[in-house]
This record gives structure tokens, C-alpha cells and sequence, in this order.
């Protein structure tokens, strides 16, 4: 198994998500918001994925020609900075691809623009009983002790 996964991240190439890439991506999506695919909301999160005048972006992790990984992100001004702070919204692995690094992979290319792009700072929210999600982010950031509430 660990050859196999070392041979993946051989061949996996994360990239900015672009147009044609919306019948890939598609699946991915829909697997992420737990099979539930409201067309309207799907069309206008496509749009702002790839309108270069909206602040949402997105990388792709592919293996050769198939998109196996999907990473969301916005960004928006914050108090306290002048640079932008990023939002990840959405990370996620294809089921039949979990445990390959490809998640890894997403953060580091999102680390690299980071970096170049010397935003404030990169935060995300996970829910506490998804152990996969806390055990991956356990290596990148650290957790804070902030209640999470919403108002609506």
C-alpha cells in the first residue's frame, strides 16, 4: 500500500480549478454536500469558481485525466490586517482515493499561494466527530478554543 500511494503522488498534480473541468468536479461536489445537489446553488458556486472578478477559487487534485480531490477556498478582507484572510470551505477526496495524501497535497498548494499571496491568515471549520478532518488539520495549523454558533 505505502508504494502505491508514494506512485499517486508521483502522478497527482493539484492546479486551479478552470471551466472544463465542471463535468469532473460535478461528482465531487455532489459527494461533498452529501449527495444533495440543488441545481441553482451548484451553477452559482461553479460561476464564482470561475469568474476571475469573484474572491472564490478553487484547486483540483488530478491523477492523470480524473479529478480525485477538490479544495474551495474565499477569500475577503479582515480586521486587525491588511491583507486578505482566506476561508478553506470545502476539502475533499473522492471516496475511493481517501488515504493517498491527495487532501495533504490541496493544503500544501494552498500554503504555497498563501505565501506568495502573504494573506493574514488561513482558517477552517470541521466538525469535532469527523476524526479524519481533525487528524489531517492537527498537522496544519493549530486548533483554537473558539464556541462555534450560528445565528441563522
Amino acid at each position: 500500500m505505502l508504494l502505491n500511494s508514494y506512485n499517486l503522488m508521483m502522478t497527482l498534480k493539484v492546479r486551479p480549478l478552470e471551466f472544463t473541468d465542471f463535468a469532473a468536479w460535478l461528482p465531487l461536489w455532489t459527494a461533498n454536500n452529501l449527495g444533495i445537489n440543488d441545481e441553482k446553488i451548484t451553477a452559482q458556486t461553479w460561476q464564482r469558481l470561475c469568474d476571475p472578478d469573484q474572491t472564490v477559487y478553487g484547486f483540483g487534485a488530478f491523477e492523470g485525466k480524473d479529478l480525485v480531490g477538490i479544495l474551495h477556498y474565499i477569500l475577503h478582507p479582515t480586521t486587525g490586517h491588511i491583507s486578505h484572510a482566506c476561508y478553506m470551505q470545502d476539502l475533499f477526496t473522492s471516496e475511493n482515493h481517501r488515504r493517498k495524501g491527495i487532501a495533504k497535497k490541496l493544503l500544501r498548494a494552498l500554503l504555497e499561494e498563501y505565501r506568495k499571496q502573504k494573506w493574514a491568515r488561513i482558517y477552517w471549520i470541521a466538525e469535532q466527530n469527523n476524526a479524519a478532518a481533525q487528524k489531517l488539520y492537527e498537522d496544519f495549523g493549530k486548533k483554537l478554543e473558539f464556541s462555534f454558533h450560528v445565528l441563522v
